[in-house]
């Protein structure tokens, strides 16, 4: 997929929401340890040029950082400061981070940070209320611009209602768990959510229901993610909130106009009833979906 930037692979688990971890499943079905952590020969996806001498990824891109592992990852001191770098000289992306760590965020910022730079949208996972209430209070008080919520996989009920009301979020994301041993993800966690972001004006996102979904006190298993993803998009929760805007600029310093940025085509076999379209770039096309 061409909104994935994987700069390295593998992570360890450290919370409930990491249990039936897809990235585990997946390195296993292909014969890996999804403990092993390495840097990928991808690291420098985001600088890459075409034939033509233009960067493959366009202004206005949203690109998701380490969906195969934390870009706060302990093992990967060694390497953030030059993904930093890389994210420095794009200032005309948009970089999703995502984290269960929030406590080694602020170590872990470059020195120049400021009050956030304004190409990097910061999220963390939310899977339960324990974990919601732990990392939430360190999320608000980070220096980002841009700050969202990812409930997924979503194994508890969860209420954002006093962080929706201090402002700082501009995001939430929701979805079940997937592959072995999925806990029940129940429509009625999911409704509360969506009615809570849809009060406090902030975006919501019902990506998939998971491959064990309870509704109305019954039980459905579906192992097909798209089809997931369609159940998700049919019940209908998708919601804008207040807009978010980013203030991407070339690396000179020009504001990206809205003519010149990216324009994401959902043209693709299953993008007219997938639960991830308000989250995605696009269809490229891959086959993948």
């Amino acid at each position: 997929m061409h909104d994935i930037w994987n700069p390295w692979h593998g992570c360890r688990k450290i919370s409930p929401g990491c249990a039936n971890c897809y990235m585990y499943t997946l390195d296993k079905q292909r014969g890996k340890d999804g403990a092993v952590i390495y840097r990928t020969e991808n690291f420098a996806y985001p600088l890459q040029k075409d034939r033509y001498g233009s960067y493959k990824i366009k202004s206005g891109e949203l690109i998701r950082v380490c969906m195969t592992s934390d870009f706060f990852l302990e093992e990967a001191d060694k390497w953030r400061d030059e993904a930093w770098e890389i994210m420095r000289q794009r200032p005309d992306v948009i970089f999703y981070l995502l984290t269960k760590r929030p406590e080694r965020v602020a170590d872990c910022l470059p020195r120049d940070f400021g009050s956030g730079w304004e190409n990097i949208w910061f999220n963390v996972t939310c899977e339960n209320q324990k974990m919601t209430d732990k990392r939430l209070p360190l999320l608000r008080d980070l220096p980002f611009k841009h700050k969202g919520v990812m409930c997924a996989p979503l194994i508890g009920a969860v209420s954002l209602k006093p962080y929706l009301e201090d402002g700082f979020i501009e995001q939430v994301i929701c979805g079940g768990e997937n592959y072995e041993g999925s806990r029940p993800c129940n429509y009625d966690w999911v409704l509360a959510l969506h009615e809570e972001c849809q009060a406090a004006n902030v975006s919501f996102s019902f990506i998939e229901i998971g491959s064990y979904f309870i509704k109305d006190g019954k039980h459905y298993r579906l192992n097909s993610k798209q089809k997931q993803a369609e159940q998700a998009f049919k019940a209908g929760l998708n919601f804008k909130g207040k807009p978010m805007h980013f203030d991407l600029r070339y690396a000179i310093g020009i504001p990206v106009t809205s003519e010149d940025c990216y324009r994401a085509a959902y043209d693709g076999p299953h993008c007219h009833a997938c639960g991830s379209r308000l989250i995605c770039n696009g269809c490229s096309h891959c086959g993948k979906c």
